[in-house]
């Protein structure tokens, strides 16, 4: 079973980085597409990067050029690097393996809050 677990979340000022990991169990990680999401309060969950198993990303528009995803598939991690970030930054981010057969699995998410 695939378990995941999201870490590196916090509170930062505006202009300020983060970088978020998530550690994948009980599959094959390196043949799993990543994909991060993040929800703020009241709000609908939203996605934000995509990284495939070939190592190719995507980015939502409101995070392109600032957010960074990348993967280690050696230690069947993946990264989400944040830079300049802000107030409309803040949510709840969650890592979303996904495997060949289209399963997703959920974690408890990482709480990033960007405020002065």
């Amino acid at each position: 079973q695939v378990q995941v677990v999201e870490s590196g979340g916090g509170l930062v000022q505006p202009g300020g980085s983060l970088r978020l990991s998530c550690v994948v169990s009980g599959g094959s990680f390196n043949t799993m597409t990543v994909i991060w999401y993040r929800q703020d309060l009241g709000k609908r969950r939203e996605w934000v990067a995509t990284i495939l198993a070939s190592d190719m990303t995507t980015y939502s528009d409101s995070v392109k050029g600032r957010f960074t995803s990348s993967r280690d598939n050696y230690k069947s991690m993946a990264f989400l690097e944040m830079n300049r970030l802000k107030p409309e930054d803040t949510g709840v981010y969650y890592c979303v393996p996904r495997t060949v057969f289209g399963t997703d699995t959920w974690g408890q998410g990482t709480q990033v809050t960007v405020s002065s």
